[in-house]
């Protein structure tokens, strides 16, 4: 069996078994659950490596279910949903969603999306310094490294810059990073993030106009890649 075990929250049965057949065809370990409580039962009592978790759950909203898990679990959890508007992506990312598929899904793509989250998860966890392609963060030192060079950065752009590399491959919304940097307060504040973000593509990117690190999601916020 793969190292990781996830748990599937759906009330489809035909994508519960289609969920179980590929996830053990490609060595991970899977739990069911077609309710949010059965499913939150299944991760309190047995914790997962990642979460798949359907907004249309027929019991509660997979929002509040969403909501209710990132009170004390801090690992991986994907929507998958049919609910496909800016809306409700905006809302589950903004309640602690890593990522959001939407169905139909290919299951290459889900895969790989896997892959890449229990993968920064696991780096997290065990790693003080992270890299991304040229740069380097060091959390214990507060230093980033770009082509083995210190950056000069204040104390609001690395940690701006921090969020966002911890976060890497993941869609945080500008709400979330308002509230994250600078506090509740500034929530609507979109213009004050774009101003700090301009300010950080100066300094990491080797082209600032065509961002290849930093990349907005038009409407949403920004992926660090």
């Amino acid at each position: 069996m793969n190292k990781a075990e996830i748990l599937v929250i759906d009330d489809e049965a035909a994508i519960r078994k289609l969920l179980e057949i590929t996830l053990q065809s490609n060595d991970y370990k899977v739990w069911l659950a077609e309710t949010g409580k059965e499913g939150v039962l299944m991760a309190v009592n047995h914790p997962p490596e990642l979460i798949l978790l359907d907004i249309g759950l027929p019991d509660k909203s997979g929002h509040e279910i969403l909501k209710e898990l990132r009170t004390w679990f801090n690992k991986a959890i994907i929507i998958l949903s049919v609910q496909n508007s800016e809306e409700d992506i905006v809302k589950a990312l903004d309640n602690g969603a890593t990522d959001y598929l939407t169905k139909p899904f290919r299951n290459a793509e889900l895969l790989a999306r896997i892959r890449s989250v229990i993968k920064r998860y696991q780096t997290n966890e065990n790693c003080s310094v992270i890299s991304c392609g040229n740069l380097q963060i060091d959390f214990g030192a507060r230093t980033i490294k770009k082509n083995e060079e210190l950056l000069k950065l204040t104390s609001t752009e690395y940690n701006l810059l921090a969020l966002l590399m911890k976060n890497e491959g993941r869609v945080l919304t500008h709400q979330y990073v308002l509230k994250e940097i600078w506090g509740l307060s500034y929530q609507t504040e979109t213009q004050y993030l774009r101003v700090f973000i301009g300010s950080l593509r100066k300094k990491i990117e080797d082209n600032p106009n065509q961002p290849k690190h930093i990349i907005t999601e038009s409407g949403v916020g920004y992926r660090f890649t």
